[in-house]
């Protein structure tokens, strides 16, 4: 029997650490793909190393070329640069767009039936640009943001608590950035809503960490930025669409009316099994709620426009 076969482009933090937690939770055999001679398949080899100890049989490989990603299910793309000194936010998207649109093309002629997670940053931009280079259907391509944010919420949120955050379940919608939007009156605890156990200046802290909380890892590690939680966040997206397990997971996808939006990819809760984005789920906002959507998804709409206007893209 065939296993599931995940490729993960850009061996990275990010991307070898998605590798890990893949092979881990024995997802399928695993590709780690990096133009970097050596690099992803001294990280494959190591993790194979590792499977003996922790018992498990995925086989992971690493290349520099797609030839090896061929026929994947499920195609995680990591790469790109981080924002460097000196640098333009402009330079930084060009250069980004660059690189996933280049890898979007390779992943297509390697795997036409594969479905497409990206975590690239600007995140709602790169999976706008991956949709429309793939060409596949919406369904097939999404952003890793929701899963991310809702963690670190839910985190927070335990925290402050004092509780296990096995018990917390939250909802957020928006852009992948300062502007995303956290839903405390969708958020509960084994049911109870965090609007009845804290009080809304404590909420809204937490609310304002959690826009802001990968800038925060980026001030304390100074070299670097998050690696653990967003590679977590692509395997889970990944194993609900390769069990079919149909989690109810905010993703970044490809918006044709949802929400009063049309042509943008953006934060929306979203159904996951083996069709990929089986259903995306429509909340009733209220007015706050709204205006705050409005807000996100003009910051992410004018970042789009940017991209385009750089790539020459009609």
């Amino acid at each position: 029997m065939r296993r599931n076969k995940i490729t993960i482009v850009g061996a990275g933090n990010v991307g070898a650490t998605a590798a890990h937690w893949a092979a881990a939770k024995e997802l399928g055999d695993v590709v780690l793909m990096d133009i970097i001679e050596g690099m992803p398949q001294g990280k494959a080899l190591d993790l194979m190393e590792a499977g003996p100890m922790e018992g498990f049989d995925a086989n992971v490989i690493g290349t520099n070329g797609y030839e090896e990603t061929a026929n994947s299910d499920v195609v995680i793309i990591t790469s790109g640069i981080a924002r460097k000194p000196g640098m333009s936010r402009e330079d930084l998207l060009k250069i980004n767009a660059d690189i996933v649109g280049s890898v979007t093309e390779q992943v297509v002629k390697a795997s036409p039936n594969c479905f497409i997670i990206v975590v690239s940053n600007p995140l709602d931009t790169m999976t706008y640009l991956a949709y429309k280079v793939s060409k596949f259907s919406k369904n097939r391509v999404m952003g890793q943001a929701g899963a991310l944010d809702c963690s670190r919420f839910q985190c927070f949120l335990g925290m402050e608590l004092n509780i296990s955050v096995e018990d917390i379940k939250v909802m957020l919608l928006g852009g992948h950035g300062d502007d995303m939007v956290p839903m405390p009156r969708f958020s509960t605890v084994n049911g109870i809503p965090v609007t009845e156990l804290l009080p809304k200046d404590k909420i809204d802290k937490i609310v304002d960490r959690t826009k802001k909380a990968g800038g925060e890892i980026v001030a304390l590690l100074k070299t670097g930025s998050a690696f653990y939680s967003p590679s977590l966040g692509a395997v889970i997206m990944a194993e609900a669409i390769l069990k079919n397990k149909r989690r109810l997971i905010p993703s970044c996808a490809y918006l044709d009316g949802e929400y009063g939006l049309k042509d943008i990819c953006f934060g929306v809760p979203t159904i996951l099994g083996a069709n990929g984005i089986e259903k995306i789920i429509e909340l009733k906002l209220n007015d706050e709620e709204q205006e705050l959507l409005k807000k996100s998804s003009a910051s992410v709409a004018g970042t789009i426009a940017e991209m385009k206007k750089l790539k020459g893209m009609a």
